[in-house]
């Protein structure tokens, strides 16, 4: 029911910035909780950053002052604002659409490499 397509990936220097959209078509997105997780060769995936339908916010320790999560239901969209990035971010981003009835749904993801 739920389409997710992630971009704004791309190249930036260490302390750069970049922000990534997650856009969702085909049901009702206000009422998932959105996250992104991020994931690079050969280690698991792993949470980033979550937000629920109440606009609740979550991150892992690693992201937290720098990174941050917002969704705007009119556009069914989420956002990932990323600030003063470190090459220890280098991973591909996945958008998941998740709700309590079990029903989850993941982008196909969008790169971001940080190195100079």
């Amino acid at each position: 029911q739920v389409q997710l397509v992630e971009s704004g990936g791309g190249l930036v220097q260490p302390g750069g910035s970049l922000r990534l959209s997650c856009a969702a078509s085909g049901s009702i997105f206000s009422i998932y909780t959105m996250s992104w997780h991020r994931q690079v060769p050969g280690e698991q995936r792993a949470l980033v950053a979550s937000i629920t339908p109440g606009g609740i916010e979550n991150y892992v320790d690693s992201v937290k002052g720098r990174f941050s999560i917002s969704r705007d239901n009119a556009k069914n969209t989420v956002y990932l604002q990323m600030n003063s990035l470190k090459p220890e971010d280098t991973a591909v981003y996945y958008c998941y659409a998740s709700r309590v009835s079990g029903s989850s749904y993941w982008g196909q993801g969008t790169q971001v490499t940080v190195s100079s």
